[in-house]
């Protein structure tokens, strides 16, 4: 039986809706987004007529823009910007990650897939910017299908696991120094702050940058901020509406040909992601020797996971948001700008 678009956006959401309910009865970290993440992902592979919708989507990036652009006090601004070291590092790790999960993926599967060539392992093995590194890889003639693939796995695995670590360690408001918005919750406020994103998103998406709908909102607010100029704070039911919004769009990715597209394939994506969460771990546990934050703001802020993803967890568990920010926005544009360049660079090399 056939439904239309709005019957299955419904469908899908009611879905998410229970399920985050659940999870927050369960008590399980980031309930909001976890639970309609996997609802629906589940829901997916087993052949459920589930959809989700582009502009609600991008609402619930926005939101999430806006709600972390607005710990930028100066006074937290001031803080970060000292932090700049410790970010270049961070920068650093994430290329040397993507580059040995690139080995990981062509040693294992080289002789068992395929078509697979150095440009699907090469993309597929990127820290970041699934929807991009996709494209880079069409472009460049690798197979789409494992590069997608290896990227929702690698999201779905760091998005569940680490939330739970952190919370059933007890690694959450442990930086508080960071977590205080002085706003107060403003209906007219809040509709300037949307008009404002919103221009910001469509002007980023027109000149094609990544993530417009999350960069955009996020910078709007973030300079708002840091000018303390005050509109208003995100309520809190809203920034759960938001992570119900984006667990959705994360779920839906999960359709049974992603099930079907080369078991092995997948299984050595999961296991090489188990690995770069652990490397990830000792690399911040270091960071947060030379930088005297928390070790689980590093954990979040170093993770091999989506900026969007790891920033909820942050600002959800209290772990440093503007940091955890900062480090995940900078990997994203050296991912952005670095990692095409460096595949022709090597294959001139070769």
């Amino acid at each position: 039986m056939r439904f239309s678009s709005p019957v299955r956006i419904a469908a899908t959401l009611l879905l998410a809706l229970a399920a985050a309910l659940l999870c927050v009865w369960l008590r399980t970290p980031l309930p909001w987004m976890i639970g309609p993440l996997l609802a629906t992902g589940a829901a997916s592979v087993l052949r459920a007529p589930t959809r989700s919708s582009a502009p609600l989507r991008n609402m619930g990036q926005c939101t999430i823009g806006l709600a972390l652009g607005l710990y930028f006090t100066p006074q937290v601004g001031a803080m970060v910007l000292s932090l700049w070291w410790a970010v270049l590092l961070g920068v650093v790790w994430a290329m040397v990650l993507g580059w040995l999960f690139d080995l990981w993926l062509q040693r294992v599967n080289a002789h068992r897939l395929p078509g697979l060539d150095r440009a699907t392992t090469w993309f597929a093995g990127a820290i970041g910017a699934a929807s991009e590194m996709t494209l880079l890889a069409e472009r460049a003639g690798g197979r789409t299908d494992l590069v997608a693939a290896a990227h929702s796995m690698r999201l779905l695995i760091v998005a569940v696991l680490i939330p739970f670590a952190l919370q059933f360690s007890g690694q959450h408001g442990l930086d508080a120094s960071f977590n205080s918005i002085s706003a107060r919750f403003d209906v007219g406020g809040l509709l300037w702050l949307a008009l404002a994103a919103s221009g910001a998103s469509l002007l980023l998406d027109r000149m094609g940058r990544a993530n417009p709908w999350f960069m955009g909102p996020m910078l709007v607010a973030m300079g708002l901020t840091l000018a303390g100029i005050e509109f208003s704070a995100i309520p809190s039911w809203l920034s759960s509406a938001a992570q119900l919004l984006i667990g959705v769009s994360l779920g839906v990715r999960f359709t049974p040909a992603f099930v079907h597209t080369a078991p092995r394939w997948l299984a050595t994506v999961a296991l090489g992601t188990l690995v770069l969460i652990v490397l990830s771990a000792a690399f911040a546990w270091l960071l947060s020797l030379g930088t005297g934050l928390h070790p689980a703001t590093m954990v979040l802020g170093t993770a091999p996971g989506g900026i969007a993803e790891m920033s909820i967890t942050a600002k959800v568990l209290q772990l440093g948001a503007p940091v955890v920010t900062v480090f995940q926005i900078c990997r994203l544009f050296a991912v952005l700008v670095l990692v095409d360049p460096l595949f022709h660079w090597q294959q001139r090399r070769l």
